[in-house]
């Protein structure tokens, strides 16, 4: 008798799910998300800003986006995540749904029902998705891991330290300096 065949969904599941309710879609697997804690909307609308600003006023680029933002990984029907920051610098990349393809620059902030899937399974993706840099904020350890795929680097910085952002040299960020 054959094993019974795992389902595997698509984008066309996550934008049928009923509203209100969220999903990542990791490889035709779906991951159901909380609704974020105060706590991480504060980090992410801070950082978003801090983001947002050092671009405008530098003239730059790329364009910063907050969460719920449309990212199809691997421009196909089967990846599709809501970074919480998501900074794509090709503006090809961009269409009416969101980003198609990996964007330069994602932070993750850790939630206890996303811890797992942000140090694991999103790591993995990103990396091989060609996503630059990857920062994993974690505030229960006030610890930010950053990873610069294009380097194959990896750092922890506390949320005191002046983090560098390796996609705009000469960028830093300080959590502790944010009104969190």
């Amino acid at each position: 008798m054959p094993l019974p065949q795992e389902k595997i969904y698509t984008t066309d599941d996550i934008y049928a799910l009923p509203d209100g309710e969220r999903a990542e879609l990791i490889d035709g697997n779906i991951y159901y998300m909380a609704p974020p804690s105060r706590k991480h909307q504060d980090i992410s609308g801070e950082l978003f800003g801090t983001i947002r600003e050092y671009i405008k006023s530098n003239n730059g680029s790329c364009k910063p986006y907050t969460a719920p933002f449309a990212v199809f990984l691997n421009e196909d029907d089967r990846n599709y995540v809501e970074p919480d920051i998501s900074v794509i610098c090709d503006p090809n990349k961009l269409n009416d749904k969101g980003c198609i393809g990996a964007p330069d620059w994602i932070v993750e902030i850790v939630s206890p029902s996303s811890r797992r899937m942000d140090y694991t399974t999103k790591l993995f993706k990103y990396r091989t998705a060609g996503v630059r840099e990857y920062w994993i904020v974690d505030s229960d350890k006030n610890r930010v891991t950053v990873y610069t795929f294009d380097d194959d680097d990896m750092n922890e910085y506390s949320f005191a330290d002046d983090i560098p952002v390796n996609i705009y040299p000469g960028f830093t960020i300080n959590l502790s300096k944010l009104n969190l």
